[in-house]
């Protein structure tokens, strides 16, 4: 059994509560398994002394392996031993679990996926999970056709806060398991659909999905968990989809911003806020959006970063005798048909549309496919390639703008995977002007 971090709780509480004042102030939640943005966040985070919030879905890690081939516990070793060589301090991490519910298992009956859910949150905490948000609002085999009934949903998520208490239960001491409850949100994974921005959480739904979710912990016998639920997913009307962004729009949620429950330890959590303006993020945060969750956006930037040191290695070695330049884009793409399933179900058009959007997508499908081993054994080839034969700045100059100013300026080395992270690391810091209480930015 691993402690969760009490430090880096209570500066979730202490943040929240000051958002709740009016004082701004918000946290970015960083929704991947991606060692380079991993790594890229913890630097981040270790330089601007600030904390780091890293949760996995259940898709990406569960008892089973997920597509990262990761459990709970193994994730939890990886992100530490990431975070650590980073030189991040432990009490900086805050560990949490993004819509751990039945998903992977709703092809079964109700009473099997959800055993397995539990189970899933019950090893999570286990190993150090401390935020966990139960997410139970999808259909398993068996359950009617249409949207699930709102208090199944309840009872189902507050079966999941009960595991996750009985798992604190057997750990020795350490902070209990803060809670994000509601489920207006797309599946795990991302928007399937990019047609209308999709509709704001109405008022009224917000006190019913509170009332519900009260009443169900309640029947559970889990009041001391309901003090510690710190958030509700709510739909601010953000959303993107295959190559569309839908941005935030305060006219339209003035009255879900007035309807922030009075509950003294609660925000608004908002999932999906990819791709949007450093504005927009800041305006979300100053409306009691204080946790801002973000994952594509950050495997897109790591996917826009490989790609260009894949032009400038062709460009630097690719005419040079004895010389194999890394087949990674090849090697991504060839991943992709081989197994479809990440990708089909979101992509249409012809031939050329779908190859299009399997590399440049804003959805980011390629996501799963990067630690396939082929694919992998080719980024290798491209990392040791280029720290072998350092490119010319003026290559860097040509394919990563950005990043040549900052090596240039001296802040980053000219090594492939600095380069990476940089490019990974300024969408962060759009995230983290967003997230600056009121005082400290440029407010």
């Amino acid at each position: 059994m691993i402690r969760p971090n009490a430090h880096s709780i209570e500066s979730l509480e202490t943040l929240i509560q000051r958002n709740r004042r009016g004082k701004g102030g918000g946290i970015t939640s960083v929704c991947s398994a991606n060692p380079q943005v991993l790594e890229a966040a913890a630097r981040e985070a270790a330089g601007a002394g600030t904390i780091l919030c890293v949760e996995s879905t259940s898709n990406q890690v569960n008892q089973f392996g997920g597509y990262t081939g990761l459990k709970p516990a193994g994730f939890v070793a990886l992100v530490r031993n990431i975070t650590e060589r980073a030189g991040l301090a432990r009490e900086q991490l805050l560990l949490g679990g993004d819509h751990l519910g039945p998903y992977p298992w709703r092809k079964e009956p109700a009473a099997s996926a959800m055993e397995k859910a539990c189970e899933l949150v019950r090893l999570c905490v286990a190993a150090g999970y401390s935020k966990i948000h139960a997410d139970a609002s999808m259909n398993c085999a068996g359950d009617p056709a249409g949207p699930l009934d709102e208090k199944v949903i309840a009872e189902r998520s507050a079966l999941l806060a009960k595991a996750a208490e009985e798992a604190h239960s057997d750990v020795s001491g350490g902070p209990a398991p803060r809670y994000i409850v509601g489920t207006e949100v797309p599946v795990p994974g991302g928007e399937q659909a990019a047609g209308e921005p999709p509709s704001v959480t109405r008022p009224q739904d917000v006190a019913r999905t509170i009332e519900l979710a009260r009443s169900a912990f309640a029947g559970q016998g889990l009041q001391d968990a309901w003090s510690r639920v710190i958030g509700l997913v709510v739909q601010p009307g953000v959303e993107f989809g295959d190559a569309v962004v839908f941005d935030y729009d305060p006219g339209k949620t003035r009255e879900l911003v007035a309807a922030l429950p009075p509950d003294p330890q609660l925000s608004y959590e908002a999932h999906s806020t990819d791709y949007q303006t450093g504005g927009a993020l800041r305006r979300m945060v100053l409306d009691h959006f204080a946790i801002l969750k973000v994952g594509p956006w950050l495997t897109f930037a790591f996917r826009e970063a490989v790609f260009a040191l894949s032009a400038v290695e062709r460009e630097w070695l690719g005419g040079r005798r004895g010389a194999a330049v890394s087949q990674v884009r090849e090697a991504l793409e060839q991943a992709m048909l081989q197994n479809p399933e990440y990708w089909r179900p979101y992509y249409t058009g012809s031939d050329e549309d779908l190859r299009f959007a399997r590399a440049f997508s804003y959805s980011d499908r390629c996501r799963y496919y990067w630690p396939q081993p082929a694919v992998q054994a080719e980024l290798e080839k491209l990392w040791n390639n280029l720290t072998t034969s350092t490119p010319p700045s003026t290559l860097l100059s040509q394919y990563l703008p950005a990043e040549y100013e900052a090596v240039r300026a001296g802040t980053i080395a000219n090594e492939p995977k600095a380069l990476v992270q940089e490019r990974v690391r300024r969408v962060l810091r759009t995230y983290a002007a967003a997230c600056e209480p009121v005082g400290q930015s440029s407010d």
